[in-house]
């Protein structure tokens, strides 16, 4: 059993440092994987469905016999706030395509993270865009019902679905539904999904006014990846469930 953790930023990788083998982020590339153990790869896929796709299915062709999509949302319902966990029990594209995570697993993953955090479950939504503003969300919410919304989850689920492989999907809030994004985060994005530093100083040279709102998005991010540290902690528990269920 190899369980493949698909992780689409770089500014993601650091939450998994509790895992083995502390040295490898300083290895790792984009599009690229390693073996923290022999049983647990990791793949660093940069954002989007595109990405996550071709992860999955490289996770796929190297061994992998379940698949984990770890990261960051964003909040679509008011309930969530930052750093809160959301454990998908779905995966909603925006053609209303539903795609389901392994129940077994689902429920396996909530007793064991639900001894210490609160986690809420729902559909999490596939987006291929950055969804920037309050109105943005509030309408989608509406529209779907989904809790959460992401870049990546579905993609990996659906090549899971293919190949008959339990998925599930661990995400920390990084930004509440109430809030409008800064501009630079929308366009912080390369054509290869990662982070660009200098289109964010770029687009902040031309809105200064941005600075305050885009420190603040920042805190709620970190809020985000120290919730995601402590429930890396549980995830040797977690990707034991096959095991646990023989």
């Amino acid at each position: 059993m190899i369980t493949g953790i698909i992780v689409a930023l770089a500014e993601e990788l650091s939450t998994l440092k509790t895992l083995p083998d502390a040295l490898w982020e300083r290895s790792m590339r984009r599009g690229k994987f390693i073996f923290l153990t022999d049983e647990v790869m990791l793949i660093y896929s940069g954002a989007g469905a595109h990405n996550a796709r071709k992860a999955a299915e490289l996770a796929i062709n190297k061994g992998a016999t379940q698949l984990i999509s770890w990261g960051c949302a964003g909040a679509l319902s008011h309930e969530l706030k930052m750093g809160d966990l959301v454990l998908a029990d779905s995966l909603l594209d925006s053609d209303g395509t539903l795609t389901p995570v392994n129940a077994t697993w689902h429920q396996y993953a909530k007793n064991i993270l639900g001894s210490s955090v609160a986690v809420y479950k729902g559909a999490l939504l596939n987006s291929k865009d950055v969804i920037s503003t309050a109105q943005e969300k509030q309408a989608i919410f509406e529209k779907t019902g989904a809790l959460a919304i992401d870049m990546e989850s579905h993609a990996i689920a659906q090549v899971a679905q293919h190949y008959a492989l339990p998925f599930i999907a661990i995400r920390a809030i990084a930004d509440p539904s109430t809030m409008d994004l800064p501009v630079a985060i929308s366009r912080a994005l390369n054509d290869e999904g990662e982070i660009e530093i200098s289109k964010i100083i770029f687009s902040l040279a031309r809105n200064p006014k941005e600075i305050p709102h885009l420190i603040q998005i920042g805190q709620y991010f970190h809020i985000a990846k120290q919730k995601l540290s402590t429930v890396a902690e549980q995830l040797p528990q977690i990707i034991a469930f096959q095991s646990a269920s023989d």
